[in-house]
């Protein structure tokens, strides 16, 4: 599988470090950058890009997904969530890794540099990747219908109306 990553400052050790555990376990890692230290960067355009690659990639029947670091884990994914098709995840734990592709079909995660241990941020990555989309009605449903509001704005009726 091809991996995207993109990071800030915060997250640069542990996208250095992730990139050998992937490419040891036999996935192709696309880096998005920084490609070097700067604690003033701005993280939205590597993050962007990497979603950017994300999309491009699926469209053409490349099987990817992306993983965005920071120190929370939260502008990064913002960020990334500004993709046309991209359904990217805070995650924090084992449960919200799987959860996040079985339910959501995310296809970028972003993780909390500051928050976790490497050992923990390599699980929930391994777990992202190996935990493939239940394909159950009511999460394809959903997921259409965010998908519909992306696209044109559309929402189902309110039921308070």
């Amino acid at each position: 599988m091809r991996i995207h990553l993109a990071t800030d400052h915060a997250g640069l050790d542990f996208s250095t470090r992730l990139q050998e555990h992937l490419r040891a376990a036999g996935h192709e890692v696309v880096d998005h950058g920084p490609l070097s230290y700067d604690p003033v960067d701005d993280y939205p355009a590597f993050c962007i890009r990497a979603a950017q690659a994300v999309v491009a990639d699926q469209a053409a029947g490349v099987e990817a997904l992306g993983v965005v670091f920071g120190g929370s884990g939260n502008g990064e994914q913002i960020a990334a969530n500004k993709v046309a098709g991209i359904r990217a995840a805070l995650v924090w734990n084992l449960s919200t890794a799987e959860l996040a592709r079985e339910h959501n079909d995310a296809n970028v995660i972003s993780i909390g540099a500051r928050q976790h241990t490497f050992e923990e941020v390599t699980s929930f990555i391994d777990l992202f990747i190996a935990t493939p989309f239940s394909d159950e009605e009511r999460h394809v449903r959903r997921i259409g219908q965010i998908a519909d509001f992306e696209r044109d704005g559309s929402l189902l009726p309110d039921p308070r109306a």
